[in-house]
């Protein structure tokens, strides 16, 4: 059977885990209790006892007497042993909030544990409810402004829909009066252009009328004026009413505020040329925003439910192990408390989450009710023992493959033999990114492995669907199978380049190979992890047009993975440049590394992951005016100079340029450990109760972190072998380049889990669990 507190800290919200009862520490203290209960040893010199001095012939009929009158009055009502009293507290004159505290109406034995364990209980209690009002609160706002937003969508889609209409009749109207103007003589120019005019004002009219009647009023609206040609003019901006937005105490109007400018610009740009003033794109993209923050509301209602029963059962099960131990009857008198406390008597949550259901089958789901409970309730992903078997019959399958290889490889003398140079410079590159992609996969399924282990919520920081985002085990899947692929690949290409097949057919295989991963990732059906596939394609081209997206957390994180796969990026130009060339028909190995442009794409190669990744700290820095987004800008540009001018080094290599190298490669190390330890894993902090680590730790082992810390530190200088180069014949000098290639990945990898594991902690100490969707109105100053 699962003890209760292991059962609670896998079911608990990661990101309120502060908030919940602190179920560990009340069962300490009733530890203590049981200690102090038991009797005393018997001393060391005991006093001699006749047995039968001080007995008495009376004394089984006192004991029988006493046993009756136990069984009569047993059922009588005890006196209370506690007493719960209720205080209410205003520290700001405003909230009023209910504390509660515990009296000892009985003595007991052990009186001062006692009063400490009811001491901690009731800061628990108060704790609790304090943290669930407070969200409740903050809910229920965004409720309210919710229901506002979706009166006015309502209300701008009637006025769609009869300006169509109008449109429709109007057009017919149009064509007659053309008619007989041309009969009569007219021209139909002037009372067109009037026509449109007065049309666009009455429309702007239209609208700003059913706004104002949903509570929406306009800055500047009186001052409206029209231009020469006649056309309005105006500077008008949604204000959400303070009655509404402030309905929360700042957390939904935190919402309204950091929102897009879609009805500014819906309002204060009128149509141009042929375009319609409201269009049904706008109405489209304001509706898909409402109603993803109805389902971020819904999940929030969700969460504050669970949070609410899993502490009254711990209430319930911590207040029954004090009962055991004290023998008394103490939890009935405070559970009566807790029932009645905030937490569990307030059905605000319930209501509101029936409502969000109504309101979404009606607006979202066409009134289809299991449709709307696809959108509110995704189903979890079940974990499949068939993945797990796959998984483990790949895995056999790699092993025993790559054993053969490497007989194979001995044999024919690939990696002793100069004669097989060729082989080298153009085959192996190519099987060399798969291998590096399959080593990224693989951590990357260790990364979630250990997140899920840690219960830290990577789908809520990665803003994944639950439904559909990756396993670790999924990832495993992945990248098994993706190596068990190449190694039977270069199986076979060993194998038919033995039989002495043709050297033209045989070193297709790699193209081949290509072709099919390539397919397999922009296949359009519905198999293959689509989802998954996608959204990679669709994070890549985010990072490509870096400075025209907004940058999310899973947009940068994989712009980091690229910083580390350079290796594999100048194995993908080799590769092009091998096929492309029809090396694989010459065997001319050197017709690309000859070439000039060859030779400069390998500066742009090195450099387009770091300006990727530059780019994105600018459109940051654009978008949120931190500074900080500028200063990590530097350690990205930083590395792009120490990557040229290694590379350069790599061709001439003078003491000049030696210089060069170690001057800009000691700058960009030191950059990148600085912000590696301190801003991404934010540690090294010298105040930290956790020397040079961080007060909060998801680890519990703290050398854990030190030794993390030395591993990083190590794999960053590797670019020191570009400088010494342990090298002494081709082969060494491909394998070991693959070596530290495969190190950087590892490094990445390990990087990974701690940065993913501080962004999960910040979230925590704000109890960020659930996502602030930006909405179409917002809430503006009329000063700005």
């Amino acid at each position: 059977m699962v003890k209760f507190s292991k059962e609670l800290e896998a079911q608990l919200i990661p990101e309120w885990k502060e908030a919940f009862v602190n179920y560990c520490q009340l069962k300490k203290q009733v530890k203590k209790i049981k200690i102090s209960r038991k009797p005393k040893p018997a001393s060391l010199y005991p006093i001699p006892h006749d047995p039968d001095f001080g007995r008495s012939l009376f004394d089984p009929v006192r004991k029988l007497a006493r046993t009756f009158s136990d069984k009569l009055f047993s059922s009588s009502e005890k006196p209370e042993i506690i007493q719960v009293r209720r205080r209410k507290s205003s520290e700001d004159g405003d909230d009023v909030e209910e504390i509660y505290q515990t009296e000892l109406v009985q003595l007991f034995s052990e009186e001062d544990e006692v009063k400490v364990f009811f001491a901690k209980l009731d800061e628990e209690l108060n704790k609790v409810n304090q943290f669930h009002k407070s969200k409740e609160t903050e809910f229920v706002g965004r409720g309210e402004i919710l229901k506002k937003q979706l009166d006015i969508l309502a209300e701008l889609k009637q006025i769609l829909s009869d300006r169509k209409k109008r449109s429709l009749s109007g057009s017919n109207s149009q064509r007659s009066f053309s008619s007989s103007a041309r009969n009569s003589d007219f021209s139909a120019g002037s009372p067109g252009e009037l026509s449109e005019t007065q049309s666009e004002t009455s429309r702007t009219d239209e609208i700003i009328d059913a706004l104002e009647r949903n509570g929406v009023s306009f800055i500047n609206s009186a001052t409206r004026h029209k231009t020469k040609g006649g056309k309005p003019k105006m500077s008008l901006r949604v204000d959400i009413p303070d009655a509404v937005a402030g309905a929360d105490g700042g957390g939904a109007r935190s919402i309204a505020t950091a929102t897009s400018v879609l009805w500014e610009e819906l309002v204060n740009n009128p149509r141009s040329g042929g375009g319609d003033f409201i269009n049904r794109k706008k109405i489209q993209c304001a509706e898909k925003m409402i109603r993803k923050a109805f389902v971020e509301l819904y999940k929030g209602l969700g969460l504050l439910k669970t949070y609410s029963s899993l502490n009254m059962i711990a209430f319930t099960k911590i207040l029954k192990k004090f009962d055991k131990v004290s023998g008394q009857q103490a939890s009935s008198s405070y559970l009566k408390v807790v029932k009645r406390s905030q937490f569990t008597s307030s059905d605000k949550v319930v209501r509101l989450m029936d409502e969000v259901e109504s309101i979404f089958t009606k607006h979202f789901a066409n009134n289809d009710r299991k449709k709307a409970m696809k959108f509110l309730r995704p189903h979890q992903q079940k974990d499949s023992h068939l993945v797990t078997f796959f998984v483990g019959l790949f895995t056999g399958c790699f092993v025993s493959l790559f054993s053969i290889y490497i007989i194979l490889a001995h044999l024919s003398g690939i990696f002793t033999s100069g004669a097989q140079v060729s082989y080298l410079e153009t085959v192996y590159p190519v099987f060399s990114v798969f291998a590096l992609l399959s080593l990224h996969m693989f951590m990357y399924g260790c990364n979630l492995f250990m997140w899920k282990s840690t219960r830290i919520n990577y789908t809520f920081i990665f803003e994944f669907a639950p439904s559909t985002a990756l396993r670790y085990r999924d990832a495993f899947l992945m990248g098994t199978t993706f190596m068990t692929s190449v190694v039977a690949a270069m199986v076979i290409h060993l194998i038919l380049r033995a039989a002495g097949f043709s050297a033209n057919e045989v070193d297709t295989i790699p193209g081949i190979l290509l072709l099919i991963f390539i397919c397999v990732l922009i296949c359009p059906f519905d198999t293959f992890y689509r989802p998954t596939r996608f959204c990679f394609i669709r994070i890549l081209r985010n990072i490509v047009c870096s400075p025209f997206y907004k940058v999310l957390m899973v947009d940068f994180f994989m712009a980091d993975q690229l910083t580390s796969q350079i290796p594999l990026l100048r194995h993908i130009e080799s590769t092009a440049c091998y096929f492309m060339a029809q090396s694989f028909r010459t065997h001319e190995y050197n017709t690309c590394k000859n070439g000039r442009i060859y030779r400069e794409l390998a500066y742009l190669i090195s450099f387009s992951p770091y300006f990727w990744r530059a780019m994105q700290c600018i459109r940051r820095w654009w978008d949120e005016s931190n500074t900080d987004h500028l200063v990590n800008m530097g350690k990205y540009v930083s590395a792009m100079v120490a990557a040229g001018v290694r590379i350069t080094y790599a061709r001439e290599s003078t003491t000049g340029w030696l210089a060069v190298v170690l001057v800009s490669s000691v700058v960009a190390t030191l950059y990148q450990l600085y912000w590696d330890f301190v801003k991404d894993w934010g540690l090294l902090n010298p105040k930290s109760k956790n020397a040079w680590l961080r007060d909060d730790l998801v680890l519990k082992n703290k050398n854990i972190y030190y030794l993390s810390i030395a591993l990083n530190l190590v794999l960053r200088v590797a670019w020191i072998e570009t400088i010494v180069r342990f090298r002494v014949n081709p082969v060494q000098s491909h394998l070991l380049d693959f070596l530290l290639a495969s190190l950087e990945v590892i490094r990445r990898g390990h990087w990974n889990f701690y940065r993913v594991e501080n962004e999960h902690l910040n979230n925590v100490g704000h109890f960020r669990a659930v996502k602030t969707v930006p909405l179409p109105f917002r809430d503006m100053d009329s000063d700005d």
